[in-house]
């Protein structure tokens, strides 16, 4: 249920870290159950085709892909990653390994093992810390960073820096936006959908450069059912 705080209780106050895990300790360990359900309803079975299609665009126009023009990646980081829709669908196929981040221990036990999958972290954004001397040409967050406060957003991006390949590394935020002219907090998974310009405030207060932002196409839409709007970011120090 999403609800609008009041003027003195700014909506990420209002999440709760363990509230929002388990809420995902009860979704299923599937497609379906990362994205909502909304890929079981009519219409919408389509869709983590057309988001992958999307992020894949979006990279290549910063020059990572498999044509000739385009660069491969050594290594890349998927941050909120369930069980590696991302990681399998789009970022194993341009980077030898990929590490992941993914608080709920289930999402992550289907990518042990599996090639081109590295560490595996399994902690929220909030408390993860690049090993040392990690470097990482690519850091992907999608669908995830909702569960953490503004603040908790800073300061991620803060130790994203160090971490990235100082000439090209970059950052990838990918979520939804607010469409009601505020941010929106929802009880049901203890997250905050947020306004474009709220995102682009929290990376100026990060001091990371916006260098690529563009809308995803395509999403599907019914009579009775539109989703919101998912813009993608690119960030570098």
């Amino acid at each position: 249920m999403s609800t609008q705080a009041d003027e003195s209780e700014p909506p990420d106050s209002l999440i709760d870290a363990s509230a929002g895990r388990e809420y995902w300790q009860h979704v299923s360990v599937n497609n379906d159950g990362m994205l909502g359900g909304i890929p079981s309803e009519a219409g919408f079975g389509s869709i983590s085709r057309i988001d992958l299609q999307g992020s894949r665009t979006f990279l290549a126009r910063l020059g990572v892909g498999l044509k000739q023009d385009r660069r491969t990646l050594a290594r890349a980081l998927d941050g909120g990653a369930g069980i590696g829709r991302v990681t399998e669908g789009l970022l194993l196929n341009v980077a030898e390994q990929v590490d992941v981040v993914e608080p709920v221990a289930k999402f992550t036990d289907v990518l042990k093992g599996k090639a081109g999958v590295g560490e595996i972290f399994n902690v929220g954004l909030e408390e993860w810390r690049p090993r040392d001397g990690a470097e990482y040409d690519l850091i992907w967050t999608q669908w995830c960073l909702g569960h953490l406060t503004d603040e908790q957003i800073v300061q991620f991006l803060g130790r994203c820096k160090p971490a990235l390949k100082s000439d090209s590394g970059i950052v990838v935020i990918k979520e939804n936006l607010s469409t009601s002219g505020v941010d929106v907090f929802d009880s049901t998974d203890s997250c905050v959908t947020r306004e474009d310009a709220k995102f682009r405030s929290l990376f100026e207060k990060a001091e990371m450069q916006l260098v690529r932002t563009e809308l995803q196409r395509g999403f599907p839409e019914t009579a009775t059912k539109k989703l919101l709007p998912v813009r993608m970011y690119a960030l570098k120090p």
